[in-house]
């Protein structure tokens, strides 16, 4: 390849580690979890008036095998938790979770026995998205914060053996009405 076509055509100089994170993060596949009136601020955010495929989001996968990122949206209830757990149990790593809502971040208004005061306590939580219920721009900039995340990791790093990390997270549901310590 000669200086001249070089110059004429271009080229690109990159890592790898920057190719890969640039892919997954411009094509980030939410699992939506509306448990409540969260949800319809979600179905907000995905329609066309806040455009969220600009950011290559707009496409919702029910199934969790297929998604990345699992937005809870609304109040869940210690009954409930045990299946978001599972969703997010069966989605494949890297995944990150989007805590979309007060009821979602700390129980709202509902102070009550049957209501988890905060996903936090049986969920690794990346993003809290304030609100109630939060504005559509305020959940696109939610999934930024979750952009930028994922733009910062070192997937390959010398000597890495792929499928050796695995992560362990210690956290355990509390049974109905059993106390969480702080």
């Amino acid at each position: 390849m000669g200086l001249e076509q070089v110059e004429s055509e271009g080229f690109i100089t990159t890592s790898v580690d920057a190719l890969v994170n640039w892919a997954r993060k411009s094509a980030v596949w939410p699992m939506p979890l509306g448990i409540s009136c969260c949800a319809i601020e979600m179905m907000a955010f995905a329609g066309p008036r806040y455009d969220v495929a600009r950011f290559g989001s707009e496409v919702f996968r029910f199934s969790p095998r297929q998604s990345d990122l699992l937005i809870v949206a609304g109040t869940v209830t210690y009954k409930m938790a045990k299946v978001v757990r599972k969703i997010y149990d069966q989605m494949p790593d890297p995944k990150y979770v989007m805590a979309m809502g007060a009821c979602t971040s700390s129980g709202g208004i509902y102070r009550t026995y049957a209501v988890v005061q905060g996903i936090n306590q049986f969920l690794p939580v990346d993003v809290y998205v304030a609100g109630c219920p939060p504005r559509p721009d305020s959940v696109i900039k939610g999934l930024m914060v979750i952009q930028d995340i994922i733009k910062g990791e070192n997937n390959f790093k010398r000597g890495t053996i792929v499928g050796s990390e695995e992560k362990m997270y210690d956290i355990s549901i509390p049974e109905h009405g059993e106390m969480v310590k702080a």
